[in-house]
């Protein structure tokens, strides 16, 4: 039977999929594959005051006839309606023009990239979802104030409502074979782009009006910090961890780099290397699906971790409609309350149109000495393996809800722990990966300086080029994500890191440190899900 706090989070649960269908569908719940989420302002508002109100009953659950699991998911729900309740009062659906153009093309494309349906099933909540996007578009176009919008936000949409727009009208329909099913995706998509266009028109009238600011403040990052990823710092000190690690990581970086060239400048030595790339997208796409089956191979070789039977990663170009707004690689999940354990690896492909000079730029931030470090990151052990394993996990909340502080953190883990079991054996590989987290300390010093206002978007991308190896192009795309997505940034070496404690702990009451003791410890966290690293801590400790 269930306990009663099963049925309240069972009761929690069903108002988050009600209220975000695209979430619910990418999770394999089929049965909302049809809907779009409700952006009108008296839905967002009618959903803020259900967080307020959860929020207050979860924090009068006590531990009181509750199990470790079930104490650990209350805490790790607080956590996350605390964190909304933390940046409520920056209104964000009335400052981010995305919020309205993520659901729609997010959603059609989740439904073909898993195709746990069959195609007419598929084909005909596509149309649906197509089809509502106009009024999901309208309700951007009521509710956004330019007052309170940053620049770069409208910016970044813009660039984004040009690739929605022909993803919905010429790549859509060529998702399914029958040609009925065709015609009527052809028809929705139009739709879809002809209301896209108009949000775009919408937008690019409205650039000159915005003038709002994207830093939310010392004391909204704080509170994040502390409250819903339940670390004990505050920005400044994260900051000041963020420039401590970048120098003792160039440190070790200027080693390598002498041990390669002679020189200690790894800088220089990096954007030399960084000329040694693919001659074009689908070459590189190849070398990361190599490398990727490489990471693959070690691990099975070395039995660092566990890995589940009929578990893969596809190495596949990412989405159209993400390219403007992404220039990094990135990982999808398979649906977590499906029996797909199929992941999809993305390659940063560069948007529809984009000059080959620029290209040339986005190759050169996917070389092919630094293509084993993403590689690691992205899919062995890094998301795909880590998020392969929490699927197993039987807690619908931790199938449901995630931080980056422990995604993220894993994923640079992945990266730090292959480094110490010597996967990178060429000096120019482990180069690479010492610079990969040199970019994560990075972030964190941009992310904190521009959410605490100390810190220009300008001055922000000089910082990327220069102490990041980013190329101009990447680092704008990079910064510009940082001031959408406040905090998320500073997860992967902040993540890590907790991680790396976490371990020392865990070996030392076992006292050992082979790698049977290694795999274990792998195989538990990843299993706990991806809450906050306290959090998932306690999920291990018994």
């Amino acid at each position: 039977m269930p306990s009663s706090f099963s049925t309240l989070a069972d009761q929690l649960l069903k108002e988050e999929y009600d209220a975000s269908p695209v979430l619910a569908s990418s999770l394999g719940l089929t049965e909302y594959d049809e809907r779009l989420d409700d952006l009108s302002r008296e839905a967002i508002e009618a959903r803020e005051e259900k967080d307020t109100q959860w929020l207050a009953k979860l924090r009068g659950v006590s531990d009181e006839g509750l199990g470790r699991d079930e104490r650990i998911d209350r805490d790790f729900l607080i956590s996350i309606l605390r964190g909304r309740e933390i940046l409520r009062p920056h209104r964000m659906w009335q400052r981010q023009p995305a919020t309205y153009l993520n659901p729609g093309s997010s959603g059609v494309f989740s439904l073909f990239l898993h195709r746990i349906r069959p195609e007419k099933e598929l084909a005909e909540a596509a149309r649906a979802r197509l089809e509502a996007m106009p009024k999901m578009l309208d309700a951007g176009i009521a509710n956004l104030d330019f007052a309170i919008t940053p620049r770069v936000y409208v910016e970044r949409a813009i660039e984004q409502s040009r690739a929605t727009a022909r993803y919905a009208r010429e790549l859509v329909p060529n998702e399914v074979v029958d040609p009925g099913l065709r015609e009527r995706l052809r028809k929705a998509g139009e739709t879809a782009a002809a209301a896209v266009e108009r949000f775009r028109a919408f937008l690019e009238q409205n650039l000159a009006r915005a003038r709002g600011e994207y830093a939310i403040g010392e004391a909204a990052y704080t509170a994040l910090l502390k409250e819903k990823e339940l670390l004990p710092y505050d920005a400044r000190a994260l900051r000041e961890r963020g420039r401590e690690q970048y120098d003792l990581l160039a440190a070790e970086a200027k080693r390598i780099a002498k041990d390669i060239s002679g020189s200690d400048d790894w800088v220089a030595l990096l954007e030399k290397l960084n000329e040694t790339h693919a001659a074009d997208p689908e070459g590189m796409r190849r070398e990361y699906e190599e490398w990727t089956e490489r990471a693959r191979s070690f691990l099975r070789d070395t039995g660092l971790v566990t890995l589940p039977k009929g578990e893969r990663c596809l190495v596949e170009p990412s989405p159209p409609f993400q390219r403007p707004v992404l220039a990094v690689a990135s990982y999808n999940r398979p649906p977590a309350f499906s029996d797909s354990l199929t992941g999809h690896f993305f390659v940063p492909y560069p948007p529809e149109n984009t000059s080959a000079e620029e290209i040339a730029k986005r190759l050169e931030g996917n070389s092919s000495d630094g293509i084993p470090t993403t590689s690691v990151h992205e899919a062995y052990p890094g998301h795909h393996w880590h998020l392969i394993m929490a699927h197993f996990n039987p807690s619908k909340v931790r199938k449901t809800f995630s931080t980056s502080y422990f995604s993220e953190g894993w994923a640079l883990y992945a990266e730090r722990m292959m480094r110490e079991q010597g996967f990178f054996t060429d000096p120019k590989h482990l180069l690479y990966q010492y610079e990969a987290t040199i970019f994560r300390a990075a972030r964190i010093v941009v992310d904190t300086s521009l959410h605490l206002g100390e810190m220009t978007f300008d001055e922000a991308v000089t910082f990327m080029s220069e102490k990041a190896n980013l190329t101009a192009p990447n680092s704008k795309a990079e910064v510009g994500r940082y001031c959408s997505w406040p905090t998320q940034a500073s997860s992967y070496l902040t993540g890590m890191l907790e991680i790396v404690d976490i371990r020392t702990r865990w070996l030392a009451r076992k006292g050992k440190n082979d790698r049977p003791a290694l795999r274990e410890f792998h195989d538990a966290l990843t299993s706990s899900g991806a809450m906050p690293t306290s959090l998932a801590e306690r999920a291990i400790t018994l």
